[in-house]
């Protein structure tokens, strides 16, 4: 179906559902570009200029970080996080994690979505049918529907840093990160208010409390155009990146009328690690456990923060996906599992991560032992926790090893997930994990590092990748790339992004544009 009417100023490049690409939420997602995209702009400028400086807690905000401030109190359905599944925005994944037994649901437009132009529209529509609790699919086996009790929704749009380019608003793409947003927020927002809980958002990638205060800008100005109360926003931040972790006060105080909590983002903090401190070389990723010193540090770093805020603190992921053909397998990763969301629990985080619905017992389980009754633990200020800078920059694994076995895996995760991301899946099961773009972020930059480093040579990474060139021809020759260029690539899905299909012949002919009064 092709968008047949827009507002003046704005393009869409390709056929899409006009009743979720209407002229008023068009016009709401030009309305936020236009007023936010310019500052947008700059604070990403300003990123090139702050990964020259060495990162540490700043001078300019210790007023912040000293001051007796809380956040917003947490609206009902918020208030028990213990268990919380994430996934795609697709519609069978989202129905079966919002009747999975877990407290909240947080349906992903970042990682674990490939970003193509279906993927993103079908996903508000999803979305929409989902608030209104329509939501259904049937298929030649089953019918899928909402069970009457179901997760708490919360959404995660696309990072700062990334465009979509299907939509152009006065000629350049609209952000990704306003354009979700905006969609979801526009259709959804008073439905939710009126179904007794709220538009509630998870944010991803933030480098700084600025970016912070744009998305805090972002919710004013959106609750203000169509007349929402301000703060019914609520999100939660994922501290996934290491100049993030330097700013956790900040970028509470920031979102504080907003605020829902922090994240423990664990994948994509060593993404970040590596990327900004290339000369301290990881071991192999399977050594780099919530135990080592400098993962350590941010997470409780991370609990402190919020408790002392009075907000919640949501740990990381376990990715595993249980296996019904081999119980030994199931049984040991269960077993970890199960000792992770302890260790999490006992920290005194309020909830976790889960991607799998069977993981959703085991974590819940986890912190019903240490919350009991209790919907969370934000009592414990953890006051015994003094993180100092050192200790998050102190990278040293004593005894870690760079192997051939952790090259082989990293290749050839990277490549697989990378090939799932070009066919349209960014949730990929591969050896019974659930990996997303985190993931294979960590694959991609430590085959980097460790070329850099002299611990493997060009020639030992292309061995690896010929052995899947045949399969995934193209997912080889874009993690080669990204794997062996002299300079680091930012994020792999910028480079991505561009094979994921926009002819240049639909850039010159757009599908819908305003026409001239």
């Amino acid at each position: 179906m092709s968008v047949t009417t827009v507002p003046a100023g704005i393009e869409v490049l390709a056929p899409a559902d006009e009743e979720i690409l209407s002229p008023g939420a068009l016009a709401f997602v030009a309305k936020l570009q236009r007023e936010l995209g310019p500052r947008r702009t700059e604070l990403l400028d300003a990123r090139s200029e702050r990964h020259l400086r060495r990162p540490g807690f700043l001078e300019e905000t210790r007023a912040v970080r000293a001051g007796d401030w809380r956040v917003a109190p947490a609206p009902p359905d918020l208030r028990d996080r213990r268990c919380e599944i994430t996934g795609p925005v697709e519609r069978k994944m989202m129905i079966n994690a919002l009747n999975s037994g877990a407290r909240v649901f947080m349906a992903d437009f970042e990682d674990a979505s490939a970003p193509t132009w279906s993927n993103c529209v079908d996903g508000q529509r999803n979305i929409r049918d989902a608030v209104r609790r329509t939501i259904e699919l049937e298929t030649p086996d089953r019918t899928y529907r909402l069970n009457e009790r179901t997760a708490t929704l919360m959404v995660r749009p696309r990072g700062w840093h990334l465009d979509e380019r299907h939509v152009l608003v006065d000629g350049e793409p609209a952000s990704a990160s306003l354009f979700d947003f905006g969609l979801c927020f526009y259709h959804n927002a008073r439905e939710q208010l009126a179904r007794g809980t709220g538009p509630y958002f998870y944010l991803p990638k933030l480098e700084s409390h600025l970016e912070a205060r744009l998305w805090n800008d972002a919710f004013v100005l959106a609750q203000g155009e169509l007349g929402i109360p301000r703060g019914s926003v609520r999100a939660t931040v994922l501290i996934e990146t290491i100049l993030a972790a330097f700013e956790m006060d900040e970028i509470l105080h920031e979102l504080r009328e907003h605020s829902a909590g922090l994240n423990a983002g664990r994948w994509d903090y060593i993404f970040s690690v590596i990327k900004r401190f290339p000369d301290d070389v990881l071991p192999d990723r399977a050594e780099i456990t919530m135990t080592v010193p400098f993962m350590r540090a941010y997470t409780e770093l991370l609990v402190a923060t919020c408790h002392r805020r009075a907000a919640h603190a949501i740990g990381g992921m376990a990715a595993f996906i249980p296996s019904r053909r081999d119980p030994e397998v199931n049984e040991r990763a269960i077993a970890r599992v199960r000792e992770d969301k302890e260790h999490e629990s006992d920290a005194g985080f309020d909830g976790t991560w889960v991607a799998h619905p069977d993981l959703v017992p085991v974590a819940t389980t986890a912190f019903d032992t240490v919350l009991g009754e209790r919907p969370n633990q934000l009592e414990r200020l953890r006051e015994d926790v003094s993180v100092t800078a050192e200790e998050l920059l102190d990278f040293r694994i004593p005894g870690g090893q760079i192997t051939p076995a952790g090259l082989r895996t990293n290749v050839s995760v990277g490549v697989r997930y990378l090939a799932a991301w070009l066919a349209g899946t960014g949730a990929a099961a591969i050896d019974n994990l659930m990996e997303d773009v985190a993931t294979a972020e960590i694959s991609r930059t430590q085959v980097w590092q460790w070329v850099r480093a002299g611990r493997f040579s060009a020639n030992d990474v292309s061995r690896e990748v010929d052995a899947l060139r045949q399969e995934h021809p193209e997912a080889c020759a874009i993690f080669e790339r990204v794997a062996l260029e002299p300079e680091l690539v930012e994020f792999l899905t910028l480079v991505a992004y561009d094979h994921l299909g926009c002819p240049d012949e639909s850039r010159r002919q757009p599908v819908a544009r305003a026409r001239p009064a």
